[in-house]
């Protein structure tokens, strides 16, 4: 089939909730958004935007919160800059700077209330309207040798469903994501989901297939969130009203794909460094250096372990 002859994806719009204090980065997040936190030499915010737009949404949404203008910063033109770099001849920075400017149309909204994950999307209607969306957690990092959303696109197009990215992960790590009941279908990567369990304990647990960051959503889960009671913490909690969705009250039923690619989860300080040394050793301007210090370093740990 011709590109010209393809059917066009319905979902065309992304929301970025990045409204959060970041707290488990302090001091670092004390004045920095923790969205700004480099990975290699890019903002983790960054990722996530190329991301959206690689996946051709290129109208993207971010949900903000007080003192978190250097999002707005990053996204914007900076002409002193460019300026600079323009009459230094140095092409290859100028382009970087470029780059973040024009990935997507991105637009900012202020969530105000810290009132959780499910108040944040729910601040998105004005912009998103009777559409279908896609919501990507900035602390989620998708590899994009691995692309997840246009799996997840194709699903929601191909059922009219609302859709769930999901992970295996080992039964004592549970206990950290929310998890789904599932019924299999004739594709191994997709799941039906029955039912969403927020952070059960291991014996609790329906599956070990945990929700991760990537969720395509029907315009209907706007009026689930604004009637939701506050769950977990006193917030309204994204997790509930897809488990209502989950158990069949909704418009149309919920299916997840489950990921088998490389994820990187930045809300975690030791996960925050590991994502870096992963990216860097494949950066194609500083992997060759990085490898063979990491090589190097490891050694000398297996040496001072050795001797321990």
């Amino acid at each position: 089939m011709t590109e010209a002859h393809k059917p066009r994806q319905t979902v065309t719009k992304a929301v970025i909730p990045a409204a959060g204090l970041g707290t488990r980065f302090l001091p670092a997040t004390k004045a920095m958004p923790k969205e700004m936190l480099p990975i290699v030499d890019k903002p983790a915010i960054q990722y996530v935007v190329e991301e959206a737009a690689q996946a051709g949404l290129g109208d993207v949404l971010i949900i903000t919160g007080r003192n978190k203008d250097n999002l707005l910063n990053h996204f914007d033109s900076v002409p002193e800059l460019e300026y600079t770099l323009e009459r230094k001849g140095d092409e290859g920075k100028l382009d970087k700077v470029h780059q973040s400017s024009e990935l997507a149309e991105v637009h900012f909204l202020r969530q105000g209330q810290p009132n959780g994950l499910g108040h944040a999307v729910g601040r998105a209607r004005c912009h998103v309207g009777n559409e279908s969306f896609a919501v990507l957690l900035g602390d989620d990092l998708i590899d994009a040798r691995d692309p997840l959303l246009d799996r997840m696109i194709a699903e929601h197009d191909a059922r009219g469903a609302t859709v769930i990215a999901l992970m295996e992960v080992p039964e004592e790590s549970i206990h950290l994501y929310g998890c789904a009941a599932v019924e299999a279908t004739d594709d191994p990567d997709v799941v039906r989901i029955t039912g969403l369990v927020e952070k059960p304990s291991r014996e609790e647990a329906p599956s070990n297939l945990a929700v991760i960051g990537r969720y395509v959503l029907r315009p209907e889960i706007f009026d689930l969130l604004d009637e939701l009671p506050p769950g977990r913490g006193g917030e309204i909690q994204l997790t509930d009203a897809l488990h209502v969705l989950a158990e069949g009250k909704g418009e149309a039923p919920v299916f997840g794909v489950v990921f088998r690619g490389r994820r990187y989860d930045t809300g975690d300080r030791a996960d925050w460094i590991k994502a870096n040394v992963l990216l860097g050793v494949d950066h194609h301007e500083l992997g060759a250096e990085i490898q063979d210090w990491v090589i190097e370093f490891a050694d000398q740990l297996r040496a001072k372990r050795s001797e321990g």
